[in-house]
């Protein structure tokens, strides 16, 4: 499979601080990545530093930058990530509680609705199921700050809040689950995504209650907690209004059909 994607952002940064930017395709083995990253402040370019993750995420640091900010990614990606393993650490950091993943919340809801003890397989399928019946995909139905029960209680959110509550519902049963963010080949409406990885055994499984792309197509930018951990753009000590965000993302043939009942590996 070969995923071509792109990132253009625009915006006004006023102040002395940085900025962090996850954009770029995770560097992975069994991937291989032709990319090309420009970053330029009143159309000068800037240096940019990359710190990596133990997951492949990669966050590009800005330092001192003000003024007007465009970024431009683009990436051609060929093949398929190796499946990465769970391991203990991973089991204990993604099953307790995180700031958008409130989890502790959630415990008497999860076990009353799906039950304890069940199998992590079964859970998965089942909390992905209800939570794409319970929401509804309504862009502005949420804030920046809304949590999982947040979200529960209201009812709508867009991409990462159906993530959020599908964790947090999953951390409540036992099971560890992460989010990641990503390019999503067939996304409408087209932009960043965000799906759920969880512990099935020994192997990290994907799903989406959005249903908006094919998970077979997926392309991981960042993983985390929640979104906390993955976001695309984040400024400290200086103000940031981002004026444009235009995502692409595509693949070089048909896109897969992509069967719910059928365990997925991002790759």
């Amino acid at each position: 499979m070969q995923r071509t994607v792109s990132a253009r952002l625009e915006a006004e940064v006023t102040g002395d601080g940085w900025v962090e930017l996850q954009l770029a395709a995770a560097r992975l083995p069994g991937l291989d990545v032709t990319e090309h990253l420009l970053v330029t402040v009143d159309g000068d370019g800037v240096d940019v530093r990359e710190v990596v993750d133990g997951h492949g995420s990669r966050i590009h640091l800005l330092s001192g930058v003000s003024g007007r900010l465009e970024v431009a990614y683009d990436a051609t990606v060929t093949g398929r990530a190796d499946p990465v393993p769970v391991t203990d650490l991973d089991r204990v950091e993604y099953t307790r509680p995180s700031r958008y993943a409130d989890s502790d919340r959630l415990l008497g809801f999860a076990r009353k609705q799906f039950g304890a003890g069940r199998e992590a397989d079964a859970l998965l399928q089942d909390v992905a199921a209800w939570v794409a019946g319970r929401l509804d995909y309504v862009p502005g139905s949420s804030t920046v700050t809304d949590g999982a029960s947040d979200t529960l209680l209201g009812g709508a959110g867009v991409c990462r809040d159906y993530s959020h509550l599908t964790i947090a519902l999953l951390r409540a049963l036992d099971v560890p689950a992460r989010l990641v963010a990503v390019y999503a080949p067939g996304c409408d409406p087209m932009d960043f995504h965000a799906v759920v990885e969880a512990a099935v055994g020994d192997t990290w499984l994907a799903v989406d209650a959005t249903r908006l792309a094919p998970r077979q197509s997926l392309l991981r930018i960042g993983t985390g907690r929640d979104a906390a951990d993955t976001a695309f753009l984040t400024n400290y000590r200086s103000d940031l209004v981002l004026s444009s965000s235009v995502v692409t993302a595509v693949v070089d043939d048909d896109l897969p059909r992509d069967d719910l009942t059928v365990p997925v590996v991002l790759g």
